[in-house]
């Protein structure tokens, strides 16, 4: 997983045996179409004024929500870097009378299911819970959110945990290769910071530091909320109040600049192992960029995922030279970035190298075919459908289109966007993130 993909998700929770297969059952929900899931999507105001887009569905007993406060790791103390990720490994480790064994016997015997993350722009957690003991549920997250132990067994646990998790990958080609570019992109800025932390800055994080950004930065003013499941309007909103209504009003947010990212540099750098991990990267665009959905669009020609991408015909397809390549059109809140990449046989690095420069120019310069561009929205728009395969899945995308300022009838329009893309769009937003300065990153043996 890249630096610019990658999140810190901790899982570590999982559903009774005996409510597991009820559980494989219950995700699969019905909302198979975007056009299904558009007209479902309600908004939901608690009686304190918490707000919540909702996914009504009574086929399975099942309740799903996810949730997410703005702010995220790059609320890190400067000089800190990890807190947020550390407070993501705690929130279920004891709260209020319950201690980490027996909050997590509690989450067991009600067959709740709970996790947190932390990505740089937002701290989120997922719930899941059977209807029938939702509000049993929901109790055991307010407990979590408004009034978490921290007491030091668990957060020693959790940082030798993390810390360990770190030392694994320090000789990794692509873990270096993300910190490098990260600290050369993003030089004095949060996102220049690691998200997870190091294993130094995680042994100076005390437990006042991990208080103390629960108190200020998980508030009701930053929360954005989706839920799906067998729960009404009416059933939910007094449970949002249970849930969050302990949070404070009012979050105390670090402003983070808007950045554009340091690119057009020469990188590399020299490990013992076989192989070279690749990076390209040139400035991306924000979310509310007119031009977004055409440059999703060319990316998915160029190497966005599927089989049939340029990258991937020339990379794998015709040299192979890797197992896989990837492109990737990355809408942080406060800066956009393209990025590009792939790991291969050091030998094979500097050809490497130079077939992706070439596409990435091809594409700056030529755009796609029509035939191109006609078959990346085919698949777009008819492959948009799978995101919302499960309950898990649908809330998950309710938090993100808040979190992106989307309306609620994104669902609904979204496939016309990327259906009105033209050609004249493609070539335009390509030659505007492809011709930009580039930063080229090898790390392996031999690359420095």
């Amino acid at each position: 997983m890249t630096f610019a993909t990658r999140t810190v998700t901790v899982l570590r929770r999982s559903l009774a045996a005996a409510v597991g297969a009820a559980m494989l059952v219950a995700t699969a929900l019905p909302l198979a179409s975007p056009a299904l899931a558009a007209n479902a999507v309600r908004e939901v105001v608690s009686p304190g004024g918490i707000r919540a887009w909702l996914v009504t569905d009574h086929t399975v007993p099942l309740v799903s929500m996810d949730f997410a406060f703005r702010g995220g790791a790059s609320q890190d103390p400067a000089g800190k870097p990890g807190v947020a990720n550390l407070l993501s490994t705690l929130l279920d480790e004891g709260a209020g009378d319950l201690d980490s064994a027996a909050f997590q016997r509690r989450l067991d015997e009600t067959a709740v299911r709970l996790s947190f993350s932390a990505t740089y722009d937002s701290f989120g957690g997922s719930f899941a819970s059977l209807s029938s003991r939702l509000k049993e549920g929901v109790g055991l997250l307010a407990l979590a959110l408004s009034a978490p132990r921290f007491d030091p067994d668990p957060i020693e646990r959790m940082r030798a945990s993390l810390v360990s998790g770190l030392r694994a990958q320090e000789s990794d080609p692509d873990t270096i290769a993300g910190r490098i570019f990260r600290e050369a992109t993003f030089p004095d800025h949060p996102y220049g910071r690691p998200d997870e932390g190091t294993p130094e800055t995680l042994a100076a994080i005390g437990r006042d530091d991990v208080a103390a950004f629960h108190a200020t930065k998980l508030a009701r003013d930053n929360l954005v909320i989706g839920v799906v499941g067998d729960v009404t309007p009416e059933e939910l909103a007094p449970l949002l109040d249970l849930a969050f209504g302990a949070l404070p009003a009012k979050a105390d947010l670090t402003p983070v600049p808007d950045v554009v990212p340091k690119t057009g540099l020469t990188l590399s750098a020299t490990v013992d192992e076989p192989q070279t991990s690749i990076r390209f990267a040139t400035p991306g665009l924000l979310r509310a960029d007119p031009d977004f959905m055409a440059a999703y669009v060319m990316n998915h020609v160029l190497g966005g995922g599927t089989f049939s991408s340029r990258l991937y015909t020339e990379v794998r397809e015709k040299r192979g030279l890797a197992y896989n390549v990837f492109s990737a059109v990355i809408p942080y809140d406060h800066a956009g970035l393209f990025l590009a990449g792939t790991a291969t046989r050091a030998d094979k690095a500097a050809e490497s190298v130079a077939v992706m420069r070439g596409e990435l120019e091809r594409m700056a310069t030529e755009g796609p075919t029509e035939a191109e561009l006609a078959s990346a929205k085919t698949y777009l728009v008819g492959n948009y459908a799978l995101r919302f395969d499960s309950s898990s899945k649908i809330s998950a995308q309710l938090v993100g289109l808040q979190l992106d300022h989307l309306p609620i009838d994104y669902f609904e329009t979204r496939n016309r966007l990327v259906e009105a893309v033209t050609l004249d769009d493609v070539r335009r937003v390509a030659k505007r993130i492809l011709a930009a300065p580039t930063t080229v990153l090898t790390v392996g043996p031999g690359a420095g």
